[in-house]
This record gives C-alpha cells, structure tokens and sequence, in this order.
C-alpha cells in the first residue's frame, strides 16, 4: 500500500494545473463516451443533524490505464468557525489487476483542484469570448481560491475579481490572500450578493448553502455562472438559464437546484447539454448572448480518480510517500 499525506500531494499538484486540466478534460470526454462507471453517491447523514454530511463516490475511469476506486470525503461547514476547513477527504485506488487497494491519498487539495479545474474547463468552453478579463466569486473559501488559480492559467489576461462572502472580515481576508497571491489583480469587495452577481460577465457561486438563497436576476445577459456549489439558484433562475452539467442523472438529485427544478417540471428538458458532449463534439460552442449559462456540476468520482492517478504515479516516479508493506494480508499480491 503506498500512502500518501497532504505534502505529497501537495508538491504533486503545486504549479501543474496545466496538466490537471487535462487530466480533467479527457475524463470528462471518457464519461461522455461511455467509458466510465459512476454508480450513485452515497450520502451518510446524521439524525437530528441536516447540515453535516459525509459522502462515498465510487467510480472507474477507462481509456489506455484505466482506475477504480473510491473518494470518501466530507462536510462539516461549522468547521470554519473553528478555524477548520469545512471538507477533508480521503482517496482509496484499487488494482484493475486483483482488486486490491494500493494506494491511500489524502485527498482535500485533489477534490478542490478538480472542482476548480472543472470551473476553470467550463469557463474556457462556455464562454462566448474565449478571453475573460473579471471573475466574481460568491463564497471565499477554499474552492473559490482554487477556482480563481485555476481560471488565471486559463484567461491569463484575467486581471480582476469581484468577492463576496455573507461573513464581511472572511471576504476582506480572502481579498488580501488573492492580491498576494496575484500583485497584478484587482480585488474588489462587495457588499451585496447581487452587486457581485452584476459586476461580471463569468460568476462563480462556491457556498455552503443548504437551499436556494439566490435570484440570478442582477446577472448581466450572457453571463456565465459556474454553480458550483448546487443549491444556490432558485428555480425560476435555473429555469430562466441555459444548463449545462456534467452528468444529468448525478446533478438531478440530492435536493440540487436541478434537482428542485425537475420536480417543479417534471422533466429535465431545461438541461440542454452536458459539457462532455460539448467537448467531444469539438465543436465551439456558441453561447446565447441574451440569456445566462448555468454550469452545475455534480463532481463525477471519475473526476476525482484521474487526478488521483496523476497524482500516484508523480509521486511514484518522484519516490514520494510512504509504503505499507505488510497492510494487505500475507500472500497477497500486487501488481504495480
């Protein structure tokens, strides 16, 4: 078993978002090809306890080297207030060989690095100008810190951001860590949601909120708005917006705003792609000028699995971790 913890993964993902990206993207192609299996999240709650939850993603992600396993990771929003991070996660690889696990990551960075790059892919596809210059990011944690690293290496003439957080010292705070990060940056904060909404043409929505709370109204026509977090939009927003996501089935469910919207309808004819297909078809696609774009994306396991994998053999080649010998039973054979 080879084990790796947050520092390995860490010098792993550092400044290799180019490569994340990628991973990203032809997983995203692989799923709308069929060559995935993604079986449904399950979702561990607590009684008497509606905010805190723990989630399984099982999958498999095929092509030339394929991989199987499963991300374990959770939610516990009163963490920040602790001075904690809200979500820890947990990555557990098998062999395609035996079935045995071989490989145990500490999985934070990897899960908000997908998220960001799935963000940061969905903005390059989406977007009618191929050029963004301003983001607004509705939630400063760590996802939304992510989400702007990764849409610089995309639009790296992206030279301002509009924030917003519901806690005002959590949104200066979050302001200052991205002008160090970025001198050049222009970080503005807002005082209103619907101010940030208003105050760019690509949005990203990275909250913890538990039911729709937002109207997409203040949004400018041809916005893009990554909803990443899935419960932030009304239903008439939704409805009024063209969505796009990553797996229909995945999205419509768990009380998303998809979700909510498809037992308000009683159908899904209000999605009209997922952004596989879109990549796949190789097209460009060309946005609707008049009306706002809505990237939902559930997070696929398979997602998670092809920048573990990346991670596992960097760190294999680097000779990063540590391994575990004697943790599967004696006579137990693994094949790397």
């Amino acid at each position: 078993m080879l084990i790796l913890g947050a520092g390995d993964v860490r010098s792993v993902l550092d400044g290799a978002e180019p490569r994340v990206l990628a991973a990203v993207r032809h997983a995203y192609e692989l799923h709308a090809l069929g060559r995935t299996s993604v079986p449904h999240s399950v979702f561990l709650r607590f009684p008497a306890d509606t905010r805190n939850r723990i989630i399984a993603l099982p999958a498999y992600l095929g092509g030339e080297a394929p991989v199987a396993g499963v991300k374990w990771v959770s939610s516990f929003p009163g963490n920040v207030a602790q001075g904690l991070d809200r979500a820890s996660a947990a990555i557990v690889l098998n062999s395609m060989r035996t079935g045995v696990p071989e490989a145990f990551l500490e999985a934070s960075a990897i899960s908000a690095r997908r998220t960001a790059a799935s963000a940061a892919l969905a903005a390059s596809t989406l977007l009618s100008v191929n050029s963004s210059t301003g983001v607004s990011l509705v939630g400063c944690g760590l996802i939304n810190f992510e989400v702007l690293r990764y849409l610089r290496t995309v639009f790296p003439s992206l030279d301002s951001a509009t924030v917003y957080d519901l806690d005002r010292d959590r949104a200066e705070s979050f302001a200052a860590k991205a002008r160090s990060a970025w001198p050049t940056l222009t970080v503005d904060v807002a005082r209103r949601p619907a101010d940030a909404l208003a105050a760019q043409r690509l949005v990203s929505l990275a909250t913890t909120a538990a039911v729709p709370h937002l109207d997409a109204a203040p949004c400018r026509p041809g916005t893009l708005l990554l909803h990443l977090s899935l419960r932030d939009l009304t239903v008439p927003s939704v409805l009024s917006g063209v969505n796009i996501v990553d797996d229909a089935d995945h999205v419509c469910r768990a009380a998303t705003s998809l979700h909510l919207a498809e037992q308000e309808t009683g159908n899904r004819d209000f999605i009209a792609s997922s952004l596989g297909e879109i990549l796949v078809s190789g097209a460009p696609y060309v946005a609707d000028e008049r009306r706002l774009t809505v990237f939902s994306p559930f997070g696929l396991g398979c997602l998670d699995l092809a920048v573990a994998d990346l991670v596992r053999r960097e760190a294999v080649a680097r000779g990063l971790g540590t391994r575990l010998d004697d943790f599967l039973p004696a006579g137990t054979q693994v094949f790397a």
